[in-house]
């Protein structure tokens, strides 16, 4: 008999995940147009969280990732892969609002700058982290080749953020983080862009949460199938009766 497999999951990710969305589009919406940019800057509200969660998930990555070459619990390296998987998808958003933020400001969708160049270089780092998970079915061989790609990716994260002050770029400066503090002058601007990064942070716990239950499952089952009694192949054939069949014939 196979072990029963534990499939119960949490209700809190997806109404969390809901509202959390639901707070920032109502500030998005009622927040003033830029001076300069006009509704344009609205894109800036996802953008800006998007990117930033991109950090968070990718830094729980290298954690997990640290976490578990001193421990080998399994579980760190779940949390890894979950949030790596959710911080790809962040960051390709990232990439998709940025063009289209570019489109109308710098006349291209596309040009090779320095931070959206390390943004795309971090982007398919952490695909390849993906891809390499894929690379073997062994959990512990696998967890320890991605742990270490984890830990290393993570020099991405510093390249990409300081480009634009390391480098001339066409990218604006920081807006938030800044020795002299934030550079937005309206209150409710700045709001909406605080509650869009407080509102991400949440679809990014909800997001890693059922991820991770999904691995869970996964690896039960792979451990299922491993100890399982299951017939052998051919099992089910028997011999033939030679005595019955020359009575007969007889």
């Amino acid at each position: 008999m196979s072990p029963a497999i534990d499939t119960q999951t949490k209700r809190w990710p997806w109404p969390a995940a809901a509202i959390a969305l639901a707070v920032p589009l109502a500030f998005v919406v009622v927040s003033p147009a830029d001076t300069v940019q006009g509704n344009l800057v609205r894109i800036m509200y996802v953008h800006v969280p998007a990117a930033w969660l991109a950090y968070l998930a990718f830094i729980v990555t290298m954690v997990g990732s640290v976490a578990y070459l001193v421990s080998k619990g399994m579980r760190w390296d779940r949390i890894a892969a979950a949030s790596a998987e959710v911080g790809v998808y962040f960051t390709g958003l990232t990439l998709v609002l940025g063009m289209i933020w570019g489109k109308p400001t710098w006349g291209v969708w596309w040009t090779w700058d320095a931070r959206l160049t390390l943004t795309a270089i971090m982007f398919f780092v952490y695909l390849g982290y993906l891809a390499l998970r894929r690379t073997s079915t062994d959990g512990r061989s696998r967890a320890q080749r991605s742990a270490v790609l984890g830990v290393l990716g993570v020099v991405m994260i510093p390249l990409v953020h300081f480009s634009v002050t390391w480098w001339r770029t066409l990218h604006q400066p920081p807006t938030i983080i800044r020795p002299d503090g934030p550079q937005i002058d309206d209150p409710l601007m700045l709001a909406a862009l605080l509650v869009g990064v407080a509102g991400f942070t949440v679809v990014y716990a909800a997001l890693v949460s059922k991820r991770m239950e999904l691995a869970r499952v996964e690896d039960a089952i792979v451990r299922a199938e491993s100890t399982a009694d299951l017939p052998v192949a051919g099992e089910a054939v028997t011999a033939p009766n030679l005595a019955r069949g020359q009575g007969e014939s007889a």
